[in-house]
C-alpha cells in the first residue's frame, strides 16, 4: 500500500492521513516534483554545454526511491565528439570516502573494530606521530598529544591533511605524496599497496594535533588500509563482496575494466575560456583504465556511474537496505549521518559525521537542503545530496580537474528544489 501511494507522489504522511492514523508529522506539507519546473534543469544544463562552461554532465534525482529525472549533457570527451550517455562511467575522487566508511561501520557492526581504536593497533608507524608547527625560523616538529584514533581519520579531526600546505609540502614531495601526488590525493599511479603508501605516511608530520580542527587529508586512505590489514583482503575485493554485490552496484571500480573503458568519461579543465580535454597523468585523466592496479585508494580511488551512486545512497536512505538485503543497522546509518565534530567543519550550519557533511539547520550555506541532509562531491566537481525530510536523492557527475568557471554543483542544488512543490 505504501508503495503504491508513494508512486503517485504521497509520503509516508500523506498514507498516514489516508488511513485515519495519527500522524506527528500530519501538518508538514505533502510536496512532489513538477515536470514542467524540472524541465528547467534539462534547459540550463544544455545551456552550460552550449556556451562553454563544461563540457557535460550526468544527473539523476530520486523521490522516495524513484527516478523522477535522468538527464545527460554534452561531452563524454569533447575533442573526439563524444557524447555523454548515462551510463557513463565517472571518477568520483571524495565520493569514495563515504563508501569507505560503510566499510568500517561493517566491521565495527560485527565486533572486529571500534571507531575509538588507535590507528597504531593496525600501522605501526603511526605509534608515535608528530605536528608540524611554525616558527619563526621555519618550522619545529612536535610529538602528538594523544593517538590519532578511528573516528578521527573518518571525520577529518585526526590533523592529517593531503600535504600541499607550504609548512609540510617539501616532505611529503620527497615521500611520494602531497605535491608529488597530483592535487594531492592521487595515488591509482602508484605500483605499491595503499597500506605501503599509509605506512609511509605515518613517519610524516602532520598539521594540527588530533582532535583540535578539522583538516580534510588521506583519513580515509589510512581507514582503507585498515579494512585491509583488518580482512586480509585487498580493499577492492572487499568493497566488491560486501557493498557492491548486495547492493547490486555492478560498475563501481578502483581501475575500470577493459570491456568498459569505452564508458569512461574524459577529464576536462577550464583553459582561457574555454573547456578542453585535460592532459594525461595524474592531473588529469588518471591511470584508471592503464595503470598498477595495486592502490586501491579509500579516500578518492573509485569510479561509478549515478545509478550505481543512487543505490549507494538509497540503501542508506532506508536506514541500511535495499531490494531486500540489509547492509547495516539502522542506528549504524544514523551515526554515519549525525554531526560528530560540533562547529569545528562550519560555522554557517554545517557540520560533518563519520562521511557526510551534514545540514545542521534549514538555511544553512544559504542553500534550499532541508536540516538533517547530508551529502558531499569529489575533485572532477561531482557532488551528492541525500534530503530524508523532501524524500530526495540528488546525484551530479562531472568530469572537470581542478575547478568550473561556474558553480554548477549550486545551480544543480537550486534546480532540483525550485522543481519541489505543494502535491495537488
Amino acid at each position: 500500500m505504501t508503495r503504491l501511494l508513494r508512486r503517485f507522489g504521497f509520503t509516508l504522511v500523506g498514507a498516514a492521513l489516508l488511513a485515519g492514523q495519527p500522524n506527528p508529522a500530519a501538518a508538514q506539507q505533502v510536496n512532489t516534483f513538477d515536470a514542467e519546473r524540472l524541465a528547467r534543469l534539462d534547459r540550463v544544463m544544455t545551456d552550460l554545454v552550449d556556451r562553454g562552461a563544461m563540457a557535460g554532465a550526468v544527473t539523476l534525482i530520486l523521490h522516495n526511491g524513484v527516478p523522477v529525472h535522468r538527464g545527460a549533457y554534452g561531452w563524454a570527451d569533447k575533442p573526439a565528439g563524444r557524447r555523454l550517455q548515462h551510463d557513463a562511467l565517472f571518477r568520483i575522487a571524495s565520493q569514495t570516502k563515504a563508501i569507505t566508511a560503510v566499510g568500517v561501520m561493517l566491521l565495527v557492526e560485527e565486533g572486529r573494530l571500534t571507531l575509538a581504536d588507535p590507528v597504531s593497533r593496525y600501522l605501526p608507524s603511526f605509534a608515535k606521530t608528530t605536528v608540524a608547527v611554525a616558527t619563526d625560523t621555519g618550522r619545529a616538529v612536535v610529538p602528538a598529544r594523544r593517538p590519532i584514533t578511528i573516528r578521527d581519520l573518518l571525520t577529518h579531526t585526526s590533523g592529517i591533511s593531503y600535504g600541499t600546505d607550504p609548512l609540510v609540502a617539501p616532505l611529503y614531495q620527497a615521500a611520494g605524496l602531497g605535491p608529488a601526488a597530483g592535487f594531492g590525493w592521487y595515488t591509482a599511479d602508484k605500483d605499491e599497496p595503499i597500506c605501503d603508501t599509509m605506512d609511509r605516511l605515518g613517519t610524516l608530520p602532520f598539521v594540527r594535533q588530533p582532535g583540535e580542527a578539522y583538516v580534510y587529508g588521506y583519513g580515509n586512505d589510512v581507514a582503507g588500509c585498515i579494512i585491509e590489514r583488518v580482512t586480509g583482503q585487498p580493499l577492492d575485493r572487499f568493497f566488491a563482496t560486501r557493498i557492491f554485490a548486495p547492493l547490486g552496484m555492478t560498475d563501481t571500480y578502483f581501475f575500470v575494466p577493459a570491456d568498459k573503458a569505452a564508458r569512461l568519461a574524459a577529464v576536462h579543465r577550464d583553459s582561457a575560456g574555454s573547456i578542453v580535454r585535460a592532459p594525461e597523468g595524474a592531473r588529469g585523466q588518471g591511470h584508471y583504465v592503464q595503470g598498477p592496479r595495486r592502490s586501491f585508494a579509500g579516500g578518492a580511488g573509485l569510479v561509478s556511474t549515478a545509478e550505481d551512486y543512487g543505490r549507494f545512497l538509497r540503501m542508506l536512505q532506508n536506514d541500511g537496505a535495499l531490494d531486500g538485503t540489509r547492509l547495516l543497522a539502522p542506528s549504524t546509518v544514523r551515526l554515519l549521518t549525525t554531526n560528530l565534530v560540533g562547529t569545528l567543519h562550519s560555522g554557517d550550519g554545517y557540520g560533518y559525521s563519520l562521511a557526510f557533511q551534514t545540514t545542521e539547520r534549514t538555511g544553512a550555506g544559504a542553500t534550499p537542503q532541508s536540516a538533517g541532509s547530508y551529502g558531499w562531491g569529489g575533485a572532477y566537481q561531482s557532488s551528492y545530496l541525500v534530503d530524508p525530510a523532501q524524500g530526495i536523492i540528488a546525484i551530479l557527475l562531472t568530469q572537470h580537474l581542478p575547478n568550473l568557471p561556474v558553480d554548477v554543483r549550486g545551480i544543480f542544488r537550486n534546480l532540483v528544489y525550485q522543481a519541489l512543490v505543494p502535491a495537488r
